[in-house]
């Protein structure tokens, strides 16, 4: 089965005595039995990296999740410890890839905190601790040591008709597994709403006139895609798209010759 390459964002971590530049293994696994591609990671080290280069390599992007948030410096918010923890590398090498990837046409898969990269990288802002906003559900996950009772599917999400998640799930309600404390505030001006959580917060988006899958969700398909049919279909959407812009590619090249 074809494999194409996806590039996966990193999060800049210290143990061991050692930088790691590292992502979850949920996101590779779903990129592998999901979506059906290579994960490829990509070191976060911002203009030292070749990204037009990386993106003539690679058929896709996918943003992973993170504990770490965009640095407020970066849409004028408030930059104190308590919005923190940052990863300022990360941010330097995700949000100018985004840009390239979109003015290429690569598919991008953003997930929590990449859709929160995807929101800045396009002019929007972020609202923190959004739980103590009047009329907010708490989005944040329930304390426990157990991961699957943290990302336990229990939040209602309505899906925009006619949207590009419509065309993935179908219009109406579907049940995911949210847990955020950050959220879009102001959208970003090329984005368009895909899902709304029954609060208002915005749960996913997508790239207006995107030449090819574009989509950030606030939730995590990564962690039940093996077992959750829309978890499921969100990764074969994407890996369907990345087969694509992998044969359009080819087929210039081809005709190249």
């Amino acid at each position: 089965m074809q494999q194409p390459l996806v590039a996966v964002s990193t999060d800049v971590r210290q143990f061991d005595n050692y930088t790691w530049h590292a992502a979850p293994q949920q996101y590779l696994e779903a990129a592998v039995a999901g979506a059906g591609v290579f994960p490829l990671l990509v070191p976060s080290f911002g203009d030292r990296l070749d990204l037009d280069e990386l993106l003539s390599a690679v058929d896709g992007v996918m943003l992973t999740g993170s504990k770490s948030n965009v640095h407020p410096a970066l849409y004028n918010g408030d930059p104190s410890e308590a919005n923190g923890p940052y990863d300022q590398a990360r941010d330097a090498t995700t949000l100018p890839l985004i840009r390239k990837a979109l003015e290429r046409g690569v598919p991008v898969l953003a997930i929590c905190r990449g859709i929160q990269e995807l929101n800045v990288a396009l002019g929007g802002t972020l609202g923190t601790e959004i739980q103590e906003r009047e009329g907010s559900l708490d989005h944040r996950a329930p304390v426990s040591d157990n991961q699957d009772e943290r990302f336990a599917i229990h939040q209602t999400v309505s899906i925009k008709p006619g949207s590009c998640l419509a065309g993935v799930f179908g219009a109406g309600d579907i049940k995911v597994n949210s847990l955020h404390r950050q959220g879009i505030d102001r959208l970003g001006s090329k984005l368009q709403i895909e899902a709304l959580a029954t609060d208002g917060t915005i749960e996913a988006v997508s790239v207006k006139d995107a030449r090819a899958f574009a989509v950030g969700v606030q939730w995590h398909p990564e962690y039940w895609v093996k077992s959750d049919s829309n978890s499921a279909k969100i990764f074969k959407a994407f890996g369907d798209a990345v087969r694509l812009h992998a044969a359009a590619k080819g087929g210039m090249r081809a005709a190249a010759e």
